[in-house]
């Protein structure tokens, strides 16, 4: 199955409400991405730019946009964004790939 990483921000209220009754977020999302027929792999938390790092495997690119677009209507996340995750033997697969593809850069 492919793999995707998701990184998202909170919205002050979100974090307001976490702080009030602390919960396990890992927890919380787990059904909703078994319900679409994937797999938590972990989730972090984190300082900078996202407060979250979560890794799923979904079956397709569908159910990953249906689980971005759940969690973004919402109202609980301020950023959202969705990676799709190449392992790296597949990474030197495409490698192989692109050298046969014939690409002339601009001269």
């Amino acid at each position: 199955m492919p793999i995707y990483m998701i990184q998202a921000s909170y919205t002050p209220q979100a974090v307001a409400s976490m702080v009030k009754s602390p919960q396990d977020r890992a927890a919380a999302i787990k059904p909703m991405i078994e319900s679409m027929g994937g797999k938590l792999q972990d989730l972090w938390f984190s300082f900078g730019e996202y407060d979250i790092v979560v890794i799923v495997e979904m079956p397709d690119n569908l159910s990953a946009a249906a689980i971005a677009m759940a969690v973004g209507s919402s109202g609980a996340m301020s950023t959202y964004k969705t990676t799709p995750l190449m392992s790296a033997t597949d990474a030197k697969k495409a490698m192989k790939k692109a050298g046969g593809a014939g690409y002339e850069a601009p001269k």
